[in-house]
């Protein structure tokens, strides 16, 4: 098939997916709500933090934890269309997939398109809700852009290990269990709390997390001006999850079709 008929497959299965998790409540509900409640409740509840000796200097708690905020929304998106995916194979939608003449890759790939606009969608609804409650971005709109692409491309990275694990099982229940394992790791980042500030052996383990250096990308235009360090730590954050996830991605469908699907 032609490179224009890949982008058309890729086109109607990623709008397929947004479809499918909007309508779905049990798949659009993490994404936002809960990620909204607990912004909401953190805030409330933790905002005193900002007082702490070593604490980051910002204008409000608010300030600090959205970048955390649109994080967790996109892990759960990821989740969420690994989920989506799982019950495709399930129901048999995927093996009418594989029996089209269109690109094996294209159905991945049309998932993942779907998550990227899911994370694009993510980032500006926390910006707009931070923006209402009182957070400032310092770096104003090429600022809030950045968080944007950030987000987006997480949400790609973070999908293909969703991806990969509903390929490989074919189980909605097995990728839904995935979630509480979402917490654990966003929890032992800086997501929620300086890892200056956490305790052994949670600091050590926040300090090298992937996700605190996407986190801290994401959070850098919010809190100061935009910094070249933090800038290369989340794209190769970013870079390296994207390339381990659409790695496992790319084997679990070749076992899936050497297993007859």
């Amino acid at each position: 098939m032609s490179l224009a008929a890949d982008l058309r497959v890729i086109w109607a299965l990623g709008g397929r997916a947004v479809k499918q998790t909007m309508r779905r409540p049990q798949l659009f509900a993490p994404i936002i709500v809960f990620p909204t409640l607990l912004l909401a409740i953190q805030t409330g509840g933790a905002g005193r933090g900002v007082d702490l000796p070593g604490f980051p200097q910002v204008n409000g708690f608010l300030d600090f934890i959205l970048a955390g905020a649109m994080i967790q929304s996109t892990l759960l998106a990821a989740n969420s269309g690994g989920i989506a995916l799982a019950v495709d194979i399930e129901m048999g939608f995927t093996d009418r997939l594989l029996a089209a003449p269109i690109s094996r890759y294209a159905m991945v790939l049309g998932r993942l398109a779907g998550t990227a606009v899911l994370g694009a969608f993510s980032a500006i609804w926390f910006i707009v809700i931070g923006l209402i409650f009182g957070a400032q971005i310092d770096e104003g709109v090429p600022g809030a852009m950045v968080m944007i692409i950030f987000v987006t491309l997480s949400a790609v990275a973070f999908g293909g290990i969703g991806a990969a694990v509903a390929l490989r099982t074919g189980k909605a229940s097995v990728v839904q269990g995935l979630f509480p394992l979402v917490f654990v790791i966003l929890f032992l980042s800086s997501a929620f709390f300086p890892a200056n500030l956490m305790l052994e052996p949670a600091a050590t383990v926040a300090q090298y997390n992937p996700i605190s250096f996407i986190v801290e990308g994401v959070r850098d235009p919010v809190i100061s001006s935009l910094s070249l360090n933090a800038f290369a730590k989340a794209i190769g954050s970013i870079a390296l999850v994207g390339a381990i996830s659409v790695g496992l991605s790319a084997f679990a469908l070749r076992q899936r079709l050497r297993m007859g699907g």
